[in-house]
């Protein structure tokens, strides 16, 4: 069988006449934030990778020309769990948003406090990954296990099993099926394709998908594309607009997608806070988990049954 037969790509979607989504509260547009936490489960020499992890951090995306551990390419990490989770966290919580945690498991192992307060806080943990490591390369049996030992981590350091993942960039030709066939999940985020959730069959049954963002997502940062949180905050706030005009008829999902390394330092968490309270001034805006759209989701547009 080949990869097209295992992954069939379909260009149309639901084309002009989308679903009505019914959001809560009969809402124009549902808001998911989504807060990742990759600091502690990157690539790094302690670990025994050979290598240390410079993407999405302020030394850029090409290679430093440190030979063997690069001690900052470490500590720009650190910045991320040390500061900027409980800068992001304290902003959000202000406001009494709730949050998906995109977490890598071993990340969160590895942050006791951080993961006191998303428990604490009632936030959702969409799982990231055993480790922020490129899934994509992994055999099928090291993915399973990457995916067995992931849900074991988080169950015990969250106190609930992960219900979504989503891995680094994007899924081997043998991730959903793996997920399906784990049998816990209620969905993956592992698409970028959509504005709406939408199902497909994985492992022989239907699989909800909630599709993920590198829109509004700040990794434009690290790739040159924003310079400051101008650049964040007017693309945030027109992506929103757009939207929140379109939800008169056509609801849809925007998410927001931040790390903690990149949004969590000063200068940059000042975009995120006038896009917040941009929002605040609107209503008809659902801001919820992607756990409670997937349930949303299955519960008013299940899958379609089986001819």
């Amino acid at each position: 069988m080949s990869s097209q037969d295992l992954h069939p790509r379909d260009f149309v979607g639901y084309g002009p006449t989308p679903p009505h989504p019914q959001w809560p509260g009969d809402a124009r547009l549902a808001l998911n934030l989504v807060l990742n936490i990759e600091e502690g489960s990157e690539y790094n020499v302690p670990d025994g990778d050979g290598r240390s992890e410079t993407t999405l951090t302020d030394a850029g995306m090409g290679p430093t020309g440190v030979e063997g551990r690069d001690l900052a390419a470490e500590s720009f990490f650190e910045y991320g769990s040390r500061v900027g989770f409980w800068r992001l966290f304290r902003l959000f919580k202000e406001r009494d948003l709730p949050l998906t945690i995109s977490g890598s498991a071993l990340a969160l192992e590895r942050n006791p406090p951080a993961a006191q307060a998303i428990r604490e806080a009632g936030d959702e943990v969409l799982c990231h990954g055993w480790r922020w490591v490129n899934q994509f390369n992994l055999s099928e049996d090291e993915e399973r296990e990457h995916i067995r030992k992931a849900v074991r981590s988080l169950t015990e350091t969250m106190g609930r099993r992960p219900l979504g993942w989503y891995c680094r960039y994007g899924p081997s030709l043998n991730t959903r099926r793996l997920l399906a066939e784990e049998g816990g999940f209620l969905y993956d985020s592992n698409a970028y394709n959509d504005d709406l959730p939408y199902w497909t069959q994985a492992a022989g049954r239907p699989h909800l998908v909630i599709p993920h963002t590198f829109a509004t997502n700040d990794n434009k940062y690290a790739r040159g594309w924003w310079g400051t949180s101008d650049d964040f905050f007017t693309w945030a706030r027109d992506s929103f607009d757009v939207l929140y005009r379109e939800g008169a008829t056509q609801p849809k999902i925007m998410g927001v997608s931040l790390h903690l390394r990149v949004s969590g330092h000063p200068g940059r968490s000042a975009g995120v806070e006038r896009f917040l309270d941009h929002v605040a001034k609107h209503p008809g805006v659902w801001i919820c988990r992607r756990e409670d759209i997937a349930r949303h989701w299955i519960a008013r547009h299940p899958a379609p049954t089986a001819r």
